[in-house]
């Protein structure tokens, strides 16, 4: 049978009140929506239009009516019963899930995570706060029988959980990135963009 690389998506249905809430306490619900639309939609289509694997976009909640986006739904159970089933029940083929709020996240960090499955069992792309913003398996060998047991989902423990339960499989790390979650990290990766503008005066903020 073919293999094919899939790359799973993991977003939530853009809805007023129901995205970027804690974002949404900083910035302001209207803003945080937009910022969550922005980033989401050139995700997909930055990442939707490469064909070296398959985009598939799985939404939380199941009944979410996303008509511009369909999707799939991710079912019940928290972050890693979801995740779960895309690593056991996609078509053969190694898989890499990536999350909807890592503005740098594009193409060539997803075309690294494919090239280093080719030579590990597992890839994964830490975040600074202590979490992760891509988890990917080969699938080519038996690994645990549940990667995310017991992982304390959003917490500075969360990177480190699931790589214990990883035991000893081959484990490749890509860069660290920032998730925003606040309206801190979007005032500081702000700030960034414009100290890293061409012609930008030395120290911009």
């Amino acid at each position: 049978m073919t293999r094919r690389a899939h790359l799973v998506v993991m977003a939530r249905a853009p809805r007023l009140g129901a995205v970027k809430r804690r974002l949404a306490r900083d910035i302001g619900p209207l803003a945080a929506l937009g910022f969550y639309r922005r980033t989401l939609t050139g995700l997909l289509r930055d990442l939707g239009r490469d064909p070296r694997w398959r985009v598939h976009l799985a939404v939380t909640p199941d009944r979410a009516a996303w008509r511009s986006s369909p999707g799939v739904p991710q079912g019940r159970g928290d972050l890693g019963a979801r995740m779960g089933r895309f690593l056991t029940g996609l078509p053969p083929g190694p898989v890499v899930i990536v999350g909807t709020d890592i503005p740098d996240l594009g193409r060539d960090q997803v075309a690294r995570a494919f090239r280093a499955l080719g030579a590990h069992d597992w890839v994964l792309g830490p975040a600074r706060d202590g979490g992760y913003w891509l988890i990917g398996a080969s699938r080519l060998r038996p690994g645990p029988r549940d990667p995310f047991a017991g992982v304390r989902w959003s917490s500075v423990h969360t990177l480190a959980d699931t790589r214990a339960n990883l035991g000893r499989s081959r484990i490749a790390y890509l860069e660290a990135l920032d998730d925003i979650d606040t309206g801190a990290d979007l005032a500081r990766r702000r700030a960034a963009k414009v100290t890293r503008r061409p012609g930008a005066p030395s120290g911009a903020a």
